[in-house]
């Protein structure tokens, strides 16, 4: 008697569909609510303290304010500033400082960054940070004091030169003298700050680099240009564009000094900003300034990336 074994009718295969199948055990992520209401918060303060000020700022720049009004005026407050003679000499103020003052400082940031580097040099740690507290001085409370020792008349400073018969210098009532006293405030106030990025930056050069310079003969100079230089790049990159962003936003140091002074010789573009916003109440003339400032910004940050970025 034969037996014949019957098998199980194969299993129907389960329908495709457009749906990626997921591994047996495991389940898809579900999107939980909970991390985006943590970032809600934030998003809303950058919402109302961020956006709408900007948005706001740009619609107020179209208007004009005409016997306590505000009339639309659209581009008409950007046309101005190019036939503003104010607005061109604190332009020209500020572009003076930017060329002369920042590469000054920015160079003895350099050199003061190289030497608290220095193996030879004792008590590194105590030079670091006096050199970095005049950042930590408040912008106002620095122009004050400033603005005490330059007094041409009391000032300590010409109290010095009288010693050594050297007649009292306007530092603040002559225009060329007025530029070269914000110069020294500005430079006083951000160099060591600058040295202590770069300081940070030169401490990650391998020694390795300037030992082989040292076996190819390399001088100390030459060492300087082919091992330090290439290696602060990055470096001096960041301090280039936030002291010109800081340079054209420079309000405190000359209205605390010299309130823009002596015949608009230290009148800068945060100045004149202010004048028109909160001394003239031309809202809408010095929302026009402030974003032909943004632009400004951009566009020399933009420079300085190709002129000092790394390149390709």
């Amino acid at each position: 008697m034969t037996h014949t074994t019957r098998t199980a009718p194969a299993a129907a295969a389960a329908p495709r569909t457009g749906r990626p199948r997921t591994a047996p055990g495991h389940r898809r992520p579900r999107r939980r609510p909970a991390p985006y209401l943590f970032v809600l918060p934030a998003l809303l303060l950058f919402a109302v303290f961020r956006l709408y000020p900007i948005g706001s700022s740009f619609l107020l720049s179209l208007h004009r304010t005409v016997g306590g009004t505000e009339a639309f005026v659209g581009g008409g407050n950007y046309t101005r500033l190019l036939h503003d003679p104010l607005f061109r000499t604190a332009l020209g103020n500020t572009a003076v400082i930017l060329v002369v003052q920042v590469p000054v400082m920015l160079a003895l940031a350099t050199g003061l960054a190289v030497a608290l580097n220095s193996r030879l040099l004792r008590g590194r740690g105590v030079l670091r940070l006096g050199f970095f507290l005049p950042v930590v001085t408040g912008l106002v409370a620095y122009g004050i004091v400033f603005s005490v020792l330059l007094n041409k008349d009391h000032g300590l400073v010409n109290s010095l030169l009288a010693r050594v018969g050297a007649g009292p210098v306007p530092w603040l009532t002559d225009p060329l003298w007025a530029k070269v006293s914000l110069g020294l405030a500005l430079t006083w106030h951000y160099t060591g700050y600058n040295a202590v990025i770069l300081l940070a930056r030169l401490q990650s050069v391998p020694a390795e680099l300037y030992d082989a310079a040292a076996v190819d003969g390399a001088g100390r100079w030459s060492a300087f240009r082919h091992v330090t230089l290439p290696g602060l790049r990055p470096a001096l990159l960041l301090t280039a564009v936030l002291s010109t962003i800081g340079t054209l936003q420079l309000f405190d140091e000359p209205y605390v000094l010299t309130g823009g002074g002596p015949d608009n010789a230290t009148l800068t573009l945060g100045v004149y900003l202010y004048q028109n916003a909160f001394t003239f109440y031309d809202f809408g003339y010095a929302s026009a300034i402030a974003y032909a400032l943004t632009v400004l910004i951009a566009i020399l940050g933009l420079v300085q990336f190709r002129v000092l970025g790394e390149k390709e």
